[in-house]
This record gives C-alpha cells, sequence and structure tokens, in this order.
C-alpha cells in the first residue's frame, strides 16, 4: 500500500492529497528516510510524521483494506509517540493564546476592557 493512501486510512490526514503534499514536503519519513508518497510501505515499517508541530512515530501492524473508523485504528499501528511530544504542545498552545504581534490592528474588546480595567486602577 502506497504510504500517502495508508496514512489517509488510519486518519493521519483527512484527505489523501494532504497526506501527498506532507509526503513531497518531507514531513513523512518511513525508517528513518524522507519518501515519496508513492513509497510503499509494509507491517513492521517504523514511520514518523510531523504535524501540527508534533512529532508522531509508529509502527505498522497490518494493512487496512480501505479507511477505517477512529475506533479501529490502533488495529492497524502502534503508536510509540512519547509523552514530551503532547506536554511541548500544550506549552505552545499556551504561549500562542495569550500573545499578540504589536501593530495587528484595533484593539480587541477584551484588549479596550483591559486597557480601561489598568486605567481605572491608575487613577
Amino acid at each position: 500500500m502506497r504510504i500517502d493512501k495508508y496514512l489517509w486510512c488510519v486518519r493521519y490526514y483527512k484527505t489523501r492529497s494532504l497526506a501527498t503534499t506532507a509526503c513531497k514536503k518531507g514531513h513523512v519519513k518511513v525508517n528513518g528516510d524522507p519518501i515519496k508518497p508513492s513509497r510503499e510501505v509494509y507491517p513492521t515499517d517504523e514511520v514518523q510524521v510531523r504535524k501540527d508541530q508534533i512529532n508522531y512515530t509508529f509502527t505498522i501492524n497490518d494493512l487496512p483494506p480501505s479507511r477505517v473508523g477512529a475506533k479501529l485504528v490502533d488495529i492497524y499501528r502502534t503508536d510509540t509517540t512519547p509523552k514530551e511530544a503532547f506536554e511541548a504542545q500544550e506549552l505552545l498552545k499556551y504561549s500562542k493564546d495569550y500573545y499578540r504581534k504589536k501593530g495587528t490592528g484595533r484593539p480587541t474588546k477584551k484588549d479596550r476592557r483591559d486597557i480601561d480595567d489598568y486605567q481605572d486602577e491608575i487613577e
């Protein structure tokens, strides 16, 4: 089975064209080597996928006949992604929530309320 089709079947990507694009950009590696979307994969292959700033790692157990439901994905792969990768993602999420670049336009309602509260505290 092609790697782009496999990644689509086990729901790492929503469409097969997204999986193909990720392979072309070098975000997918099989046994440590960057690959083309047409690369055939087999059981026991080690796959690394970089998606949303997380390096997912898994081993292929079996090849699905077609796209499978989310509950059945674990039959076809064994996830070996370290927990630290997900913890780093949580930290990134918190840092992005409160970060706003200077000069991005008018203040939001929340920004305006914070400014008003700050000015009221000073007076």
